[in-house]
């Protein structure tokens, strides 16, 4: 009888144990399934946060890349202004806010216009014009009160000279402006002889970060 007794209490026992092992079991799994979830989910976090920066940094590089160019304009005795300060040079592939209109200089699309004495009837796209100055071109722009003499025989001048276009742009200031990389100026007329006088100066002048670059094979309207 007692025999009987203390086999029934070794069973109860040993069950108890296979219970307690299978309980611990239970838990080890409980916890190793939280914490594969919990590192899941702060890879997750960690991924999207990542993404989220790339975004916004290239949010920053294409809307407001002109940031890493710093300076100002200085105007000259001869009436050119000339940018004081740094220009960057990073190609980009979306817009870029200018500090002034045209720009001079600064972040550009990797794609030039063409320059070869191309004139566009219509406005172009800065980022691209950016890269023409950088090949050392001049940029003749004209709003609407520009006089269409003027525009005709400014034209002309373009298309005979290499390393240089021409387009309308409404946002500038004056009616007829002429750009080269960190050079900027304002003249009255085809017949202002300062128009001369820019060109031979500022056609692949010395200002040119990328002198003898190509001024074909780009971009045309």
């Amino acid at each position: 009888m007692g025999s009987a007794k203390k086999s029934s209490t070794g069973a109860r026992q040993e069950r108890i144990q296979e219970m307690r092992r299978a309980e611990q079991a239970r838990e080890r799994r409980n916890r190793i399934l939280v914490i594969g979830a919990s590192v899941v989910v702060v890879a997750a976090l960690v991924a999207g946060g990542v993404v989220l920066v790339r975004s916004q940094s290239d949010d920053s590089d294409s809307v407001a890349s002109d940031s890493k160019s710093s300076g100002r304009f200085v105007t000259g005795a001869d009436g050119v202004k000339t940018w004081k300060g740094k220009l960057s040079r990073t190609h980009v592939t979306k817009s870029v806010k200018y500090p002034v209109e045209p720009p001079v200089g600064g972040d550009h699309n990797p794609v030039w216009m063409n320059c070869n004495g191309d004139v566009y009837t219509k406005a172009v796209k800065d980022e691209n014009a950016v890269h023409s100055l950088e090949h050392g071109a001049v940029w003749v722009t004209y709003t609407s009160k520009a006089a269409k003499a003027d525009v005709d025989a400014l034209a002309a001048k373009v298309r005979k000279t290499p390393y240089t276009l021409m387009s309308p742009d409404e946002e500038q200031q004056d009616p007829i402006m002429l750009s080269a990389w960190g050079h900027q100026r304002t003249v009255t007329g085809a017949k202002d002889p300062n128009v001369d006088k820019f060109f031979e100066k500022y056609v692949q002048g010395e200002q040119t970060p990328e002198p003898g670059a190509a001024c074909t094979g780009g971009l045309s309207q």
